[in-house]
């Protein structure tokens, strides 16, 4: 029999093109799995989605403590969503902290809704409210359900043989049933998932169902919400899409492009947050020619990966700002040797320890100038949690034939958030020979591909080819350590050339908007969605304002600097105080204005639409 409730009849239904809604509480509160198990579901019923995970440092933060709230937003649509959303229409609150960080974000006339058996005299306290906000006039902008989630949770499950700690985590079921309720989704997903994940607790699985049910016709019943809303599917491609955060569509386009590739992919990681899950996803991929490696710190991390990649695999670390810094110099190390390695940068708030949990996108500076000596690397970006898979796999196609090491860069919004992602025809994936050199006839280590000045892959042990590698320079063909000031130079400059040569694999530029105008805004990694929706906003109305993302950092699209040209002004968001503005300056030699936050979050579309309008109108 389906568990699929009946459609809503109690409240009329409103139809919306999108919402966004927020859900908060202590981190044991299971906020992130209310999350998430909201966004699976509306993506089964054909929502497009963005997710926001926002969630402390800290494993257990101290109970209802400001710096402790748990948050998940996003946001669901009949129409294309780029982002989790400016403003909530909806915050489910879970105690006071929650309620008091988030309630000025929520939109007015937009729905709160409490768990009342939170707000005691010692919670209110915690979260710095002098008064009760249900009882006075706190709370008058907007429309508040006030619930009692934790007694009826109790209540629902006063027969169930579980303890009363078990009952009192269902209560996100319960919020979550009630939401269900609101915008008429299904119950099938959610309860099929708690089954399968509590197969052998069978009681804790009956339980779980039962406050989410109880929850939904709770709602229905006690007619607690004045409306309810339908958000009808939105229109996709034809295909076979699954919802994906951007660690797990990183990990996937790494494997795709090792299994086109025919190599084994190697792993070398120490966990760090937000890059852990990187590492976790791997570490489940052993069928398909995955081995991972938990090292005991960074460097012993990246020098696994690079001799991973001399044995003739796909040398791999994954790491956040703090252990790029780290990784530095054995970075330097496999340029020397021109061994293929990718490097994985989950960005996240600095300096130092910083932010670890909330989003920056600080890192692109020592991405492109990080190690000693005239070290160029090639340096690409991310732009969405789905875009993570293209991404990884460019970074493979390039690291292979170019015999360089890449740095690829998500970050955190991008990590940790998630979006429908359409599964790619395997055939229609490019192909990536790693081209290994077996002949020994004429074999000079370091003599150069005339198409990409890359040397020769040899794996060790393949007769009559033995080589030598490591740190000091390299002699020109030979690979012999040279000293020697004219070859010094000219391996520098070879190395340089290598890499800009990547200039030539690149396809032309996509511009949102004309190929000139009044204004172009110039944006990298996960910024994409925010840009792209507010110059499609400002164009709606009749502004001359085009956009441009950039996938390559280093080396640069060669059309930019054209494409700049054309333009009166630039503008250049940045999760920073100016990095790639100053790249661009320095490039290109451009007057561009720049947009800058620094708050571990990412950009709002209002945001920037008031930049666009600040610059265009004289007062950026």
């Amino acid at each position: 029999m389906s568990t699929e409730p009946p459609s809503p009849t109690s409240a009329p239904i409103e139809q919306v093109s999108s919402v966004v809604i927020r859900f908060a509480g202590d981190s044991g509160d299971g906020v992130q799995l209310t999350g998430n198990q909201f966004t699976k579901t509306s993506a089964l019923v054909g929502n497009d989605i963005s997710t926001l995970p926002d969630f402390p440092a800290e494993i257990r933060a101290p109970a209802g403590t400001l710096f402790g709230v748990s948050g998940f937003q996003l946001q669901f649509g009949a129409t294309e969503i780029r982002t989790p959303g400016d403003t909530p229409d909806v915050l489910v609150a879970f105690n006071p902290a929650a309620l008091k960080v988030n309630i000025d974000r929520l939109r007015k006339g937009g729905l709160v809704i409490v768990n009342t058996a939170a707000f005691s005299t010692r919670n209110l306290q915690k979260a710095g409210y002098e008064s009760n906000p249900l009882e006075d006039d706190t709370l008058s902008a907007w429309q508040l359900v006030k619930v009692d989630i934790t007694k009826m949770t109790r209540e629902a499950l006063k027969d169930a043989p579980i303890k009363t700690k078990d009952k009192d985590r269902a209560k996100n079921l319960f919020a979550l049933g009630m939401v269900y309720f609101l915008y008429d989704r299904p119950l099938d997903h959610t309860v099929n998932w708690l089954e399968g994940k509590f197969s052998k607790k069978p009681d804790i699985a009956a339980a779980n169902v039962k406050a989410l049910k109880t929850g939904y016709y709770y709602a229905e019943t006690a007619e607690v919400f004045r409306s309810t809303y339908s958000v009808p599917e939105a229109p996709i491609k034809a295909g076979t899409y699954r919802n994906v955060t951007g660690n797990l569509a990183t990990a996937m386009g790494l494997v795709a492009a090792a299994q086109v590739a025919d190599i084994n992919l190697f792993l070398g990681s120490y966990p760090i947050t937000p890059a852990s899950d990187l590492l976790h996803a791997l570490a489940n991929m052993r069928a398909h020619g995955v081995r991972t490696l938990q090292a005991e710190d960074e460097i012993a991390a990246v020098c696994s990966a690079i001799g991973a990649s001399y044995a003739g695999n796909l040398g791999v670390c994954s790491t956040s700002g703090p252990g790029l810094a780290l990784k530095g110099e054995a970075m330097g190390l496999a340029l020397m040797v021109e061994l293929p390695m990718v490097v994985v940068d989950v960005q996240r708030g600095g300096p130092s320890t910083g932010l670890p949990t909330k989003t920056e996108q600080s890192d692109l500076l020592i991405a492109l100038y990080g190690r000693n000596g005239e070290s160029p690397l090639p340096v690409i970006a991310a732009r969405s949690p789905a875009d993570c898979f293209d991404a990884a796999y460019e970074a493979v196609r390039i690291t292979i034939k170019y015999r360089t090491p890449v740095l690829l860069l998500t970050d955190g919004y991008l990590a940790n958030g998630s979006e429908p992602w359409r599964i790619p025809d395997p055939a229609s994936l490019p192909g990536i020979d790693p081209n290994f050199l077996t002949e020994p006839e004429g074999f000079q280590p370091y003599a150069r591909d005339p198409e990409t000045l890359a040397r020769p892959w040899v794996k060790p042990g393949t007769p009559h080819m033995e080589h030598r590698v490591g740190g000091l320079e390299k002699d020109d063909l030979t690979g012999n350590v040279s000293y020697d000031p004219v070859n010094h130079h000219k391996m520098c400059g070879l190395r340089r050339d290598k890499v800009l040569r990547i200039q030539n694999d690149m396809p032309p530029l996509e511009v949102v908007g004309e190929q000139s105008g009044d204004l172009l805004l110039i944006g990298w990694g996960g910024t994409h969605g925010a840009i792209t929706t507010a110059v499609e906003s400002a164009r709606a109305a009749g502004k001359s304002v085009s956009s441009v993302h950039l996938r390559h950092l280093h080396p640069l699209h060669p059309d930019l600097g054209d494409l700049i040209r054309r333009f009166d002004k630039v503008l250049v968001p940045e999760l920073n105080f100016g990095q790639l503005l100053k790249v661009l300056r320095a490039e290109y030699l451009v007057d561009a204005h720049g947009l800058h936050k620094m708050a571990g979050q990412p950009f709002t579309v209002t945001e920037l639409e008031q930049a666009i309008e600040a610059t265009l109108y004289g007062e950026a």
